[in-house]
């Protein structure tokens, strides 16, 4: 069966291709190392709409921020604030 997998293309996760969105985020910040990002809006959108899969929310309830803490490290904070479940 390896044989057969090894030409038919493997479907990623949600989740690994997000990781590998993360990293070149990440790596292009960096790299370029500009004070303001200017991904975090695109971002904030593109995780929107995954969530708005599952929920309905809006653009404000989802908060995106980017902190430098030291030259090699950067978090990425994410708050999404859900509806209740009793409406």
């Amino acid at each position: 069966m390896a044989l057969l997998e090894f030409f038919r293309p493997n479907k990623k996760s949600s989740a690994s291709l997000a990781k590998e969105r993360l990293q070149i985020i990440v790596a292009e910040r960096r790299r370029a190392g500009s004070p303001e990002p200017t991904y975090l809006p695109q971002l904030k959108k593109d995780i929107l709409d995954v969530i708005r899969k599952y929920v309905d929310i809006s653009p404000e309830q989802v908060t995106v921020a980017l902190e430098q803490r030291d030259d090699d490290l950067s978090v990425l904070e994410l708050n999404v604030t859900l509806p209740d479940e009793d409406k």
